[in-house]
């Protein structure tokens, strides 16, 4: 995905985890951070208590939805998803994406991966990688920022 193109439909879930939710329902109101990991990614397990804070932190203020992308025959173990969601704290809703529908749609090669779209649902910041949640919180603020203007 470049920067300034719209979300992609939240659609071709094997399953949502913690609820269900559209692009529609994520767009008009804030901002949303749309992250994708994997239950194999050591990475990912290492970054999400920064994502479960940045969650919390900004709960009123962003929406947050998860992405299990599986990068193997290996990560696709529902029951497992399960349970590294719930050991790892993702208490938001998680998109199963076993047929790699949304990966596809986001273009998205990486676990973790971080698309911030901005109210309007058009995309303003990409990163992937572990490591750089300064640099994301950065973006959300500036995000924010930018909403509190226009009110």
């Amino acid at each position: 995905m470049k920067l300034r193109e719209p979300m992609p439909e939240l659609i071709g879930a094997t399953e949502w985890l913690n609820g269900e939710v559209t692009k529609s329902d994520l767009i008009g109101e804030k901002p949303t951070l749309i992250h994708f990991w994997s239950i194999s990614c050591h990475l990912c397990k290492e970054a999400m208590p920064q994502v479960n804070q940045f969650r919390d932190d900004f709960k009123d203020k962003l929406n947050v939805v998860a992405v299990h992308m599986p990068r193997s025959e290996n990560d696709l173990n529902i029951d497992e998803i399960k349970q590294v969601a719930a050991e790892h704290g993702i208490t938001q809703p998680i998109f199963v994406d076993s047929n790699h529908k949304l990966t596809d749609a986001f273009q998205n090669q990486y676990v973790p991966a971080y698309y911030v779209f901005d109210r309007n649902g058009m995309l303003r910041h990409f990163q992937a990688g572990g490591s750089g949640m300064k640099m994301l919180e950065k973006r959300v603020n500036r995000v924010l920022d930018e909403l509190e203007k226009t009110e």
